[in-house]
């Protein structure tokens, strides 16, 4: 009953926003399939660091959850399981990040501290500043970062490029669902792009996101000589991108759908057609 409540707590089924792109550092550093040790630490590193992101996001913010009607029947509001029970979900989540990028090599081990400190740094940015889309992107970009450095031990230019990449993709899908919140924030005080510029403004600025996404994907396709399979699925990207910022343009209900469905095939399919591309060209 308890690991189901802490899976419905951080949602671990998002986990497939941040688990391809981190795969897909993996497979660009490896150029192909990595070492079946690696792929393992790989994503123990990728379960830990979101699984504390998200139970520490919950936990500082439990209180603005209670009392806002789109997030009033969360786990912590319901008080359905304890604070003492959240905090040892996350400092055994951070413990299996460190022994994974430990595992992993010391360059790994060393910048994790970094991770750790992104990950807990974005649940505080929506109480100062507007920009925490980015810094959510931002953490999230470290994903493919962090799986070149496990496998190679160095940092090199395409898993920076892929990771400013995943940080506007993401930056752009959560514009699109803080507008759920747009009432709610404004009145109660928090940041956000919806509620520094309006809605519609945040949209274009998605859009303007979405578009250096694409580039960004682009650029790193041609920088690795990559081939007609990845040009393939960045073409396809394209395509689910336009059709997610039009529906939710056409229809604020949409949001929901926007947001988990269309955004779960992007990062499967940028990965999958990057992995064929080495594997079959």
């Amino acid at each position: 009953m308890k690991i189901k409540l802490i899976m419905k707590l951080i949602k671990f089924e998002h986990t497939i926003f941040a688990l391809p792109f981190a795969y897909l550092g993996a497979v660009m550093a490896a150029q192909g399939i990595p070492a079946i040790g690696k792929i393992v630490w790989i994503t123990l590193a990728m379960v830990g660091a979101r699984s504390a992101a998200m139970a520490w996001n919950r936990l500082t913010d439990w209180k603005v959850d209670a009392v806002n009607p789109r997030t009033e029947d969360r786990i912590l509001p319901q008080n359905l399981l304890s604070k003492a029970e959240v905090i040892l979900f996350i400092i055994g989540s951070l413990g299996l990040l460190l022994v994974a990028a430990w595992q992993l090599n010391p360059l790994a081990f060393k910048l994790s501290p970094l991770a750790v400190f992104l990950l807990i740094f974005y649940s505080y940015t929506k109480h100062f500043t507007w920009l925490c889309h980015l810094v959510l992107g931002l953490t999230l970009g470290m994903a493919p970062l962090g799986s070149w450095i496990g496998v190679t031990g160095s940092l090199s230019l395409p898993p920076v490029l892929v990771g400013a990449a995943v940080m506007f993709w993401v930056a752009g899908f959560d514009i699109i669902y803080s507008i759920q919140d747009y009432e709610f924030d404004f009145n109660y005080g928090l940041y956000s792009i919806p509620v520094r510029f309006g809605p519609q403004k945040a949209l274009r600025i998605t859009v303007i996101f979405h578009v250096l996404t694409f580039l960004l994907l682009i650029t790193v396709g041609y920088y690795l000589s990559l081939n007609w399979l990845y040009a393939v699925g960045i073409i396809i990207v394209g395509i689910l991108l336009y059709i997610e910022n039009s529906l939710v343009k056409k229809d604020f209900e949409k949001i929901k759908f926007a947001f988990f469905n269309i955004n779960s095939v992007v990062s499967i399919t940028i990965f999958i057609f990057t992995l064929m591309d080495y594997l079959l060209t």
